[in-house]
């Protein structure tokens, strides 16, 4: 059966590093079938809609999604509902991707780009699993309003016990394939809400015997990331305060350019994109790092198409690429070389 990948490039630096992702998968031979459409900024120009029909209906079709970026300044001014970030969400919520997996792996290559000390961060390797399609992102009612004569925000945080307890399940299985460690983390001290999730995760233990599981709240998970985040094996928490923590974690290991992430639903039919943003201010220079994109691709290996072997081979190009010195921009040090996209690109294909 045809293996179908939809690659939306989106804006800013996404088509050039969505291009170097796809010279990778097409160099593995492996049969796959590639279309591409728009999403975010780019699909408002082209449409007016940041998800437009034509994307839906392609995203519904294929069994993964590669994604570059969204988002930038130009559309700012542009109504809310107009605005690339509901291009993203949009697609997330329509094909149901509730788990997002986002690993924070510092490469020894890379250790002193690190703004840690490298004793504190060396040989970190942490996996942080986020529920993507509820909680105060997507809760009802929402919005401002004008009351008592002054203008009134509101948003409200949600989340149903099944919602809880489906992205616990991923948790704690992703967990008993690593390190059998699962920190939860919640506000229950203040938030009814998440009073309801470390409830269902305490009850959800008993069923995975093998796995530790200890809870957190969110400002000490943010604190601990940064004072000793090698304590940390397997994080998982809802959709804002694990917005936060996977972002606060990408930069323990040097660079958010080195980052991949996951966006499952319950059959492992993924949407794979790097955790950094569109970076328009280096959009079109050819600077920009595709590795996350690169590695991205790699976990679309991995999780949608159960091809491990060849999630490998991509993993460990990359390890090859940074040990003979090669380094874009954002991750460049004194005594390596820098590379731009298609270099680095080209220095992986030849790694594989």
């Amino acid at each position: 059966m045809t293996k179908k990948i939809l690659v939306l490039p989106g804006d800013g630096i996404g088509p050039e590093i969505t291009e170097e992702a796809v010279r990778v998968l097409k160099a593995l031979e492996l049969g796959f079938e590639m279309e591409t459409a728009l999403l975010g900024g780019a699909a408002v120009d082209a449409t007016g809609d940041p998800y437009p029909a034509a994307t839906q209906e392609l995203a519904k079709e294929a069994d993964a999604v590669l994604l570059g970026a969204v988002g930038g300044p130009k559309w700012d001014v542009l109504p809310r509902e107009q605005r690339p970030e509901k291009g993203l969400l949009g697609i997330r919520k329509h094909l149901n991707l509730f788990a997002n997996l986002r690993p924070a792996i510092l490469y020894p290559e890379l250790a002193d780009a690190s703004t840690l000390k490298p004793e504190v961060v060396s040989g970190l390797d942490i996996l942080i699993v986020r529920e993507l399609t509820g909680d105060i992102y997507f809760g009802q009612p929402r919005g401002i309003e004008i009351r008592d004569g002054e203008r009134f925000g509101f948003n409200t945080m949600r989340y149903t016990e099944t919602e809880i307890r489906r992205i616990g399940r991923v948790a704690f299985e992703a967990a008993r394939k690593r390190g059998k460690k699962l920190c939860s983390v919640d506000k229950m001290n203040v938030l009814e809400t998440t009073q309801l999730w470390r409830d269902v995760m305490t009850e959800l233990a008993p069923e995975y015997p093998d796995v530790e599981l200890t809870h957190m709240l969110a400002d000490n998970a943010a604190m601990q990331l940064v004072r000793a985040p090698r304590q940390f094996d397997v994080l998982v928490t809802g959709n804002m305060f694990g917005d936060i923590l996977s972002d606060e974690a990408s930069m323990l290991t040097g660079s958010i350019g080195m980052l991949p992430s996951a966006s499952l639903d319950e059959n492992n039919k993924g949407l794979y994109e790097p955790s950094h943003g569109s970076a328009p201010d280096i959009a079109g220079q050819g600077i920009a790092n595709p590795l996350a994109t690169i590695l991205s691709a790699a976990m679309l290996l991995r999780y949608t198409f159960n091809l491990e072997e060849a999630a490998r081979r991509v993993e460990e190009a990359v390890k090859k690429v940074l040990a003979q010195g090669l380094r874009t921009a954002d991750i460049f040090a004194a005594g390596t070389q820098k590379v731009g996209t298609k270099e680095m690109g080209d220095a992986v294909l030849a790694a594989l």
